[in-house]
């Protein structure tokens, strides 16, 4: 399977450095956790790794390098026990793969990205394949096309998504249904899971369900439910949708109205780091404004583009977890410098976004008078607008961070885009159809809002791997960052503190907690090297702490089966 590249990681590289930057720390400290283990487990695979660099060396320089999202795994022998699966990896190149998903592309013209390179350079001085980089090696030359001292190329494992075979050439039998439940059904029956476990496993190549427990019970999916809601917003507009937030000026009354596309990213800070600036807004139209003559306007604030209450059915005490879900805010209202996780919110974040884009005018001169609710017309003229990353990115960081806000978001934009009215009930029946016209198995299915906040959702352990498997689809590459943003086990996003001593940059998966309720769902590859789907959710838990870390060893050993 090939997935094209996305246009829009092209003109995202400021943000991947500052992405990259932020990383490259906690991957350090990483590296020194596990560097004892590193050097046991390298001491005990080093004649498998050797063998098989030589075998896939040549193979590697032979083949053509097209835009493809590239996960890349590593078959060990299967004598080895877990913690040395997860370190003898990470010494032979699984550890490239950490850095391939912990920046937001973009993918270069062998399907790593750059941060693959820099975590490989920080660790041994030994980068991955030659990717367009002139990475050199020990005996480099002026006319080798290569610079002294730069990262060896290391081996690689060549891609499981595209399904173009292991190191060997060819990829192994997916796992056994009956080896999987010997390994599975024991640890999911963990009295720390509760009452009550579903679980589905999926190979992403053929679509082929290995191992379901209760895989068509409809359980409360928590931020699972975020997998969904991606799935539907880059079906329902495409990964290169933006979201625009806009100064329109009336004609003949000069009243100045701040109109909200629905971008909960957009930004008053100094240093945007790639989202939509208000500063930028208020600069672009003071300059438009100064050419007009204009000096002193009225301002006004629209949030007409969504309908209905603003306020969660959950309510307003949500635990920080959720602002008023308006059409213009800045920061997700938060007040505090925190861009994720929870924080408290302003009440009136349209107000509040549109006093502060007063403020900035100020500064450029402009006087305005204090701002209040309003609807532009048809005859408003836009004197300056700013957009959003595109669509991909904002599904990235919906699922790496686990970002309510934006999840809410994404719900009422996909009932925009599919001529639903835009609010709390309108995007959970916009989500539902969307998946529906996907092909995807609903029964049981219910949604009742974007984020999972909300205890009536219901999913299945079918749907969600359904869901995974068929954002690895080739024939949809719109639905590749639904892959890409899920957090990295050790690294980024929601499971950036677990998976200290399992499957570190292994597991790629979306949490799920409520009160009583733990989910984990995503992706692994497994010891033979296969890419699979996985959803796990448990019911009446009673030990938040105790249900992770039960989850989090059931995707660990499905990562080191070698079933």
């Amino acid at each position: 399977m090939v997935v094209p590249e996305l246009r829009p990681w092209r003109a995202a590289r400021p943000g991947v450095a500052r992405l990259a930057r932020t990383v490259r720390p906690r991957l350090t400290r990483a590296a020194a956790t596990v560097k004892p283990q590193l050097g046991r487990a390298r001491a005990a695979v080093g004649p498998q790794v050797a063998r098989i660099t030589q075998a896939v060396g040549p193979k590697l320089a032979g083949l053509p390098r097209p835009n493809t999202l590239k996960i890349l795994p590593l078959s060990m022998p299967k004598t080895l026990r877990t913690w040395q699966y997860t370190a003898g990896a990470a010494t032979a190149g699984l550890a490239l793969t950490a850095g391939v998903v912990t920046a937001a592309g973009p993918w270069d013209s062998s399907g790593q990205r750059t941060a693959e390179r820099d975590w490989a350079a920080v660790q041994e001085r030994s980068g991955g394949t030659d990717h367009g980089r002139n990475s050199g090696t020990s005996d480099t030359s002026a006319t080798s096309g290569t610079s002294a001292g730069a990262p060896a190329p290391a081996p690689s494992a060549p891609s499981v998504l595209a399904g173009l075979g292991s190191a060997t050439g060819t990829l192994r039998a997916a796992p056994a249904g009956r080896a999987l439940a010997a390994v599975l059904d024991p640890l999911l029956r963990n009295p720390a899971l509760g009452t009550r476990q579903t679980a589905a496993v999926v190979d992403i190549a053929t679509g082929k369900r290995l191992y379901g427990r209760g895989a068509g019970q409809a359980l409360v999916p928590a931020s699972t439910t975020k997998i969904a809601t991606a799935v539907a917003a880059l079906s329902a507009m495409g990964a290169d949708h933006r979201l625009t937030t806009r100064a329109a000026l009336e004609p003949d009354t000069n009243e100045l109205v701040l109109v909200g596309g629905g971008d909960p990213t957009l930004t008053a800070r100094t240093d945007p780091e790639g989202w939509a600036s208000l500063r930028t807004l208020a600069d672009s139209t003071a300059t438009a404004l100064k050419k007009r003559g204009v000096r002193q306007v009225t301002l006004s604030y629209d949030t007409t583009l969504y309908a209905g209450p603003e306020l969660h059915p959950i309510g307003a005490d949500n635990g920080g977890n959720l602002a008023p879900v308006s059409a213009l805010m800045a920061d997700e209202a938060r007040t505090n410098d925190s861009t994720s996780g929870t924080a408290d919110r302003s009440a009136e974040p349209a107000a509040d976004a549109a006093r502060t884009f007063a403020a900035l005018l100020a500064k450029h001169g402009i006087r305005t008078t204090s701002p209040g609710p309003s609807k532009a017309t048809g005859r408003a003229t836009t004197l300056a607008k700013v957009s959003s990353p595109p669509l991909s990115a904002l599904v990235e960081r919906m699922l790496t961070n686990s970002d309510n806000d934006l999840a809410e978001a994404l719900a009422r934009q996909t009932a925009l885009a599919t001529g639903v009215r835009p609010d709390f009930a309108g995007g959970a029946r916009a989500i539902r159809t969307q998946l529906g016209k996907l092909g995807l198995p609903m029964s049981g299915a219910r949604f009742a809002d974007g984020s999972g906040l909300n205890r009536a959702d219901l999913l299945t352990p079918n749907l969600l791997t359904a869901l995974l498997a068929k954002a690895g689809d080739p024939s949809h590459p719109e639905l590749r960052a639904a892959l890409t943003g899920l957090p990295v086990a050790g690294f980024t996003g929601t499971l950036s503190t677990r998976y200290t001593d399992g499957a570190a940059g292994v597991v790629r998966a979306k949490t799920g907690t409520l009160t009583g309720v733990n989910a984990l769902a995503g992706t692994v590859v497994d010891r033979d090297g296969r890419l699979l789907a996985f959803a796990f959710l448990a019911a009446d838990t009673t030990d938040r702490t105790a249900a992770q870390t039960a989850l989090d060893r059931t995707a660990t050993a499905l990562a080191a089966c070698g079933c």
